[in-house]
């Protein structure tokens, strides 16, 4: 059987086959520890899941409407206006399963074959693979540590063409945890106003920031952006909630409907339950975030510390999110593997520590750490690491 032409193009997640392997040697019995996971390694909160419950007994078990219930609308509008200053209206948001649909969505609705779209990289591993699956096109402009994996300006300008449609802001990133200034964001947004693309502004660990700096949409910073940007966000990073597949995007009046539109025919609506579970989340007094903020500070600090033992790892250190994206090309080099993604294997097989090659995230010469894990294990991860590194120089 002749698979579509659109699947066969795909790139398999190099995340999911590291989370195979690993999974495959613990259940052989071996101590693996990962740091390969892209969730917090906390429960939802408890006031969340009796929500869940109430909606259960309450009845709430049919469907919706495709976009997500009003009352679950109205919260996100009124967490916008609280976080971000940003007015939207019901006709402007649409709730979807999971950030990473609001994504896939949007790309269907506004993208024709060989469209365009800006792709910063380091880049999160399914905006290229979902920009193909739209039949656009990903265009990749490169970032590294001298930037401190950001685009300049500069190299928007340079990468926009006729058929640019759109560009993603990724603030702050997986997999490098940076953020974007205002003053970055505001000179970005000007090309983008000069030619008239699309800002798709990825914002799902707005939450999770660990310096004094705030977090800035760049939709908040003019009206003219505002118009040109979709927000992409939700509750899986900022209350724990990955599995409840809950997310959203804001922003133009008509492609929200297009994407409703859409929806209606993907999945008919999100899970009824979740929708009501993630209203408790945006409305309840209690923020758990402010908890895994706090620990995941002293996690990163901890294992920053900790890499910078690591003959042969260049880090720079993160504003944000839950990962360490170290430059390893000279371990790589003095432990005499051909590739990072050879270098991840051994380790894995000889030491038991699964990382994700930065190969799948545009990178190929770093590794994704994420640290949504016991103290204990990232001492432990760093130890190993570092017997791996000099044992093989």
């Amino acid at each position: 059987m002749e698979l579509a032409n659109r699947v066969k193009q795909m790139t398999p997640s190099s995340t999911l086959a590291i989370a195979a392997k690993s999974k495959e040697l613990k259940q052989a019995g071996y101590d693996v520890i990962g740091l390969g996971v892209g969730e917090p390694d906390f429960n939802t909160p408890d006031f969340i899941n009796e929500a869940a419950i109430k909606a259960l007994q309450e009845g709430h078990t049919k469907y919706t409407p495709a976009g997500g219930i009003p009352e679950l609308k109205a919260a996100i509008a009124n967490k916008f206006k609280q976080d971000n200053e940003l007015d939207y209206t019901a006709k402007e948001i649409i709730v979807t399963t999971g950030a990473k649909h609001a994504l896939y969505t949007l790309f269907q609705v506004i993208l024709n074959p060989e469209d365009e779209v800006i792709v910063p990289a380091p880049y999160w591993v399914s905006y290229p693979e979902q920009i193909k699956l739209a039949e656009g096109k990903p265009v990749i402009v490169e970032a590294n540590e001298k930037t401190n994996y950001k685009i300049t300006p500069e190299q928007l300008e340079a990468a926009i063409t006729e058929k640019t449609k759109a560009v993603i802001i990724n603030s702050p990133s997986n997999p490098t945890g940076m953020t974007y200034t205002e003053q970055e964001l505001l000179a970005l947004g000007e090309v983008c106003v000069k030619h008239q693309i699309w800002i798709v502004s990825d914002e799902i660990y707005e939450k999770l920031i660990y310096t004094t700096e705030k977090h800035i949409s760049i939709a908040q910073l003019s009206p003219a952006l505002k118009n040109l940007t979709i927000v992409i966000n939700g509750v899986s990073k900022s209350h724990a909630m990955t599995g409840w597949r809950i997310g959203y995007a804001a922003g133009d009046a008509d492609i929200i409907k297009a994407m409703s539109s859409h929806a209606s025919h993907a999945t008919s609506n999100p899970t009824s339950i979740a929708q009501y579970a993630a209203l408790a989340a945006y409305t309840a007094t209690e923020d758990p975030t402010v908890d895994m903020r706090k620990v995941f500070s002293e996690r990163l600090d901890l294992l920053y510390n900790l890499l910078e033992d690591i003959p042969g790892f260049s880090c720079t250190k993160p504003h944000g999110a839950f990962y360490l994206f170290p430059h390893i090309a000279e371990a790589v080099k003095m432990n005499q593997f051909n590739s990072t993604e050879e270098w991840v294997e051994a380790l894995l097989e000889e030491e038991k520590v699964a990382v994700v090659p930065g190969g799948g995230f545009g990178a190929p010469d770093n590794i994704r750490l994420s640290y949504a894990t016991s103290t204990e294990a990232l001492i432990e991860a760093a130890k190993r690491m570092k017997r791996f590194v000099e044992n093989h120089s």
